[in-house]
């Protein structure tokens, strides 16, 4: 009876339309409504990583609150065609402004260096020091892969759990949310801002990487390499 039945269904032509028809109604909704609640939620994430850290990042050097430490976040120095990555350029300069005029006593410069063909934290320093910063006041972090790496490692290899992060004005935002939420007492200083038609994409990835720093701390997300505890020593 139950085969039959079973049969029946399938041999029966109106039934096989009606079937297909829901599944096309079905899928057209998917595909609508799906973009939509994507849309929104990347949306609201972005909104909840801007506002909730809004009034600890700033862009003026007299309002910034003095701070021991500041974490300088790295980025490539040179971009295609071997000339200067303005991003990097604007982030040394805005960390070397925060040293004389007294924000800060001591920068921790932050970034990549996986390959030993590739050295951010290396290409920081140099810069910093071309700009008249004392080499006793620069400590290297070749750990960070990351926003996230730098600003944990920041605390648990380098002792830092009050920090001034130092990054553009785009990325400020997502940094000082890591750090909120590691429990660092932080605030971000941005550099000069860099014009979108110079990098859009970088831009434009900010608004995803937002919510990948959620879904990090969300599931304990830890940074590639912790190791040894490194103390930075300040010099008054």
């Amino acid at each position: 009876m139950i085969i039959r039945r079973f049969v029946n269904f399938f041999a029966n032509k109106q039934t096989w339309v009606q079937l297909v028809e829901k599944i096309i109604f079905h899928k057209w909704k998917i595909i609508i409504i799906l973009p939509i609640m994507i849309t929104l939620i990347i949306v609201l994430i972005n909104f909840w990583v801007f506002y909730s850290v809004n009034n600890r990042v700033f862009l003026s050097i007299d309002k910034v609150p003095e701070n021991n430490v500041a974490l300088v976040l790295g980025t490539s120095r040179y971009v295609a065609g071997g000339r200067v990555n303005l991003h990097f350029k604007a982030r040394m300069e805005a960390a070397a402004q925060l040293y004389k005029k007294g924000k800060v006593k001591h920068l921790l410069v932050s970034g990549d260096n996986s390959v030993k063909e590739y050295d951010e934290p290396s290409d920081m320093k140099e810069v910093l020091m071309q700009l008249e910063i004392p080499e006793n006041a620069i400590t290297l972090d070749y750990a960070g892969f990351r926003t996230l790496d730098s600003v944990v490692r920041a605390k648990e290899v380098f002792g830092q759990d009050k920090l001034t992060i130092v990054t553009d004005e785009f990325h400020s935002h997502r940094a000082v949310f890591l750090a909120k939420y590691s429990g660092i007492e932080a605030v971000g200083f941005c550099s000069k801002k860099v014009p979108f038609r110079y990098s859009p994409n970088t831009y434009i990835r900010e608004y995803f990487a937002r919510v990948k720093a959620l879904v990090d701390l969300f599931i304990g997300k830890q940074p590639k390499f912790l190791g040894s505890k490194v103390e930075i020593k300040i010099e008054n």
